[in-house]
């Protein structure tokens, strides 16, 4: 089993959003609170702004794009190992500075079919 976790993030903190210094850090202490670690990572910044960040994780991948003139965030984790809680949405929410998080959970069933027909 693993779960992927989406996360909308609204009014976020502007510098946050565009700052690949703190994308990264933050990816960082997300990847190491479901326990994982970072295998590789992508930064992208966009002119005139916003951010698209990507890590392979030991899990599955983390990743954030960014909206800075909206203040918004979107964030993916996926992890096939410790499963994603929702303790992760309120630290997302705590580092990006976020009013308002809007969080999606879906597990994902790794193997044959589950509703596969004999």
């Amino acid at each position: 089993m693993a779960s992927q976790l989406f996360a909308d993030l609204y009014g976020c903190d502007v510098t946050i959003l565009n700052s690949e210094k703190d994308i990264k850090e933050i990816a960082r202490r997300v990847v190491s609170d479901i326990g994982a670690e970072i295998v590789e990572e992508c930064i992208h910044t966009f002119e005139p702004i916003g951010i698209t960040y990507f890590a392979v994780i030991t899990t599955s991948h983390f990743s954030v794009h960014t909206w800075p003139e909206y203040g918004y965030a979107a964030v993916d984790v996926f992890s096939c190992g410790e499963e994603v809680t929702e303790r992760i949405s309120e630290l997302l929410k705590r580092e990006f500075r976020a009013s308002d998080i809007k969080v999606r959970q879906v597990e994902r069933v790794i193997g044959e079919r589950p509703d596969k027909e004999g």
